[in-house]
């Protein structure tokens, strides 16, 4: 949409800290505290996302320090004892890595952290070469467009293509995020679809939609009489 941040490149981070498959277990925990950052990805080749070595990945290594499990915990976290011996990125990393596309919606970004409860996603191309890193931060910044902002890309893209013969009439103003639709308009039944395009505008956090049948006004103005 018209000047609105919409897919994952418009909000990654290009620059991005990652390790080699054969890095050693200090060195990740080194760049981990270096960046302030939870997750790296795991380069080899040219750099092809294979993996993600994570701050989870790295505490095996502490919590079985000094312990000896009983079988059903060895039984149950199999995965996490041979991190706990592992050396290198390769040991350790989580495979294969959750990725995403650098031309993926935001909520597709999203809804892929949310689910694999992860912060940080690798942004990668066609050929798994990584070209970036999105994080949840990075999703939120479409919530610090300006109000005005909201409002022309919402008259702009919504209301002068839904209602050419009705936007004289019809006003969007914008507050904390909350775009506002007023007016009257020739037929209301593409009003639900308005409020579903401007809701659909990124950076919007609500939509409060009173646009009335150009009818409801004359009505109005005959009684005013």
């Amino acid at each position: 949409m018209h000047g609105s941040p919409h897919i994952v490149s418009d909000v990654m981070t290009p620059t991005v800290v990652a390790v080699g498959r054969d890095a050693p277990f200090k060195d990740i925990v080194t760049l981990m505290e270096q960046w302030k950052v939870s997750a790296l990805p795991v380069l080899e080749g040219e750099g092809r996302v294979v993996g993600v070595v994570s701050e989870a990945d790295l505490l095996p290594k502490e919590e079985f320090r000094d312990s000896d499990p009983e079988r059903f915990t060895r039984q149950r976290r199999l995965a996490d004892l041979a991190k706990a011996s592992g050396l290198t990125a390769w040991d350790l990393m989580s495979t294969p890595a959750v990725t995403v596309h650098a031309d993926a919606a935001l909520a597709e970004a999203a809804r892929i952290m949310a689910q694999r409860k992860i912060k940080r996603l690798p942004v990668v191309n066609d050929v798994g070469l990584l070209e970036g890193i999105v994080s949840r931060a990075d999703l939120l910044k479409v919530f610090l467009r300006e109000d005005e902002d909201l409002a022309e890309e919402v008259r702009h893209e919504v209301v002068d293509r839904l209602f050419p013969l009705s936007a004289d009439h019809i006003q969007v103003e914008a507050s904390d995020g909350v775009v506002t639709l007023a007016g009257w308009v020739e037929s209301t039944g593409l009003v639900p679809v308005a409020e579903r395009l401007a809701r659909a505008v990124e950076g919007v956090v609500d939509v409060r939609c009173h646009l009335a049948h150009a009818s409801a006004r004359a009505e109005e103005w005959t009684e005013r009489r």
